[in-house]
């Protein structure tokens, strides 16, 4: 008798993602959706999101010319832990659940290692000796809550130190006993179709050649300093670019005026969305960020990127896979402008661009 489970012998398995937040996050788990697809093109992937989030994923969907994910399932536990008290909360999960559990899965993997996505694993419904499989043991610097092998048939070790591009493939690799997928093939996020399709943005007061500056993050500790943002914009619009101050929040948004006021002929841009952040990278000569999402956006789209590291390790979250990433400092070693300046003019340079 084979000891093989039934998945194991179909070229077509049911598969479920598990990755909900937050932006960086989400889009470092993106090639391992191409991992699948290079061994089981005709497997079917699922992947459950944060709401917020879908429209990272949807360039991925699967249609007549491209097979990406076949179904990505929106979670609402940010909207709903605000109002468990209200009826429609209740009745927004019950449908959740419901769309969760219309496919029966073969493997889950659950890359985040946190609780609220563990229960996600419990939720759905699964094939007989299907396999779930999850993280084992933290990593540096990353959240991780134990508890979440509980609902694991397989925790996979992984090493202290570890990209999170890497972490993802590990768990994938031990789901599906395939060998360990080596650093040597180049991670995937996007479809070339979709990078060819992406329009240009629409926000008046941007004038071409312009440079966004990605300067703020949850974690203030990550934040470069002021000062040094204000001497790099100078010396980069004295150059003849533009300085585009994106921000998230109201706090983000006073600290773009004020930054604004003080480099000459800059910009600060209404609130856009996630989806309207593809157009704007795409279009910027240039994109300089601390260590955030989507400063991680512009290094996935492989637009030129200069990631600036002051309170977080390059090795967690750095842009390996392309020469026109350029990543500069380290953990508690924030770099000089002198460095950050230099980075940029090499990603402006004809042999990075």
């Amino acid at each position: 008798m084979s000891d093989l489970s039934d998945w194991e012998t179909t070229t077509s398995p049911k598969i479920l993602l598990i990755k909900l937040s937050s932006l960086g996050d989400v889009l470092h788990n993106l090639p391992i959706v191409w991992d699948i697809r290079r061994q089981l093109p005709n497997a079917q992937i699922d992947w459950v999101v944060e709401e917020a989030y879908v429209h990272l994923l949807a360039p991925l969907l699967s249609k007549e010319s491209f097979k990406g994910i076949d179904r990505i399932i929106p979670f609402s536990l940010r909207r709903w832990k605000k109002n468990l008290g209200k009826l429609n909360t209740w009745k927004q999960f019950f449908a959740f659940r419901k769309e969760l559990r219309a496919s029966t899965y073969d493997v889950i993997i659950e890359t985040q290692g946190l609780i609220k996505s563990a229960v996600v694993c419990g939720l759905a419904t699964k094939s007989a000796n299907a396999v779930i499989a999850g993280l084992a043991n933290a990593t540096q610097f990353s959240g991780y809550e134990p508890l979440a092998r509980s609902f694991y048939s397989k925790s996979v070790a992984v090493p202290v130190q570890c990209h999170a591009i890497d972490r993802s493939r590990r768990i994938l690799s031990a789901a599906l006993k395939w060998p360990a997928i080596e650093r040597s093939v180049t991670p995937l996020f996007y479809p070339e179709q979709f990078l060819a399709s992406i329009p240009a943005h629409n926000i008046p007061g941007i004038t071409a050649p312009y440079m966004l500056f990605f300067h703020s993050t949850a974690r203030e500790a990550k934040r470069w300093s002021d000062s040094h943002w204000i001497a790099l914009g100078n010396a980069l619009a004295e150059l003849g670019y533009q300085i585009v101050l994106p921000w998230g929040n109201t706090a983000e948004q006073r600290l773009s005026m004020a930054l604004a006021k003080q480099i000459r002929g800059s910009f600060v841009p209404p609130a856009f969305s996630i989806e309207e952040a593809f157009p704007l990278i795409v279009g910027a000569t240039l994109t300089v960020g601390v260590d955030t999402g989507l400063t991680h956006l512009a290094a996935v789209l492989n637009k030129p990127t200069v990631e600036i590291y002051c309170d977080s390790p390059r090795w967690k979250t750095e842009g390996y896979w392309s020469q026109r990433i350029t990543n500069v400092g380290d953990m508690q070693t924030p770099p000089s402008v002198e460095e950050v300046l230099k980075a940029c003019k090499s990603s402006l340079s004809e042999k990075n661009v």
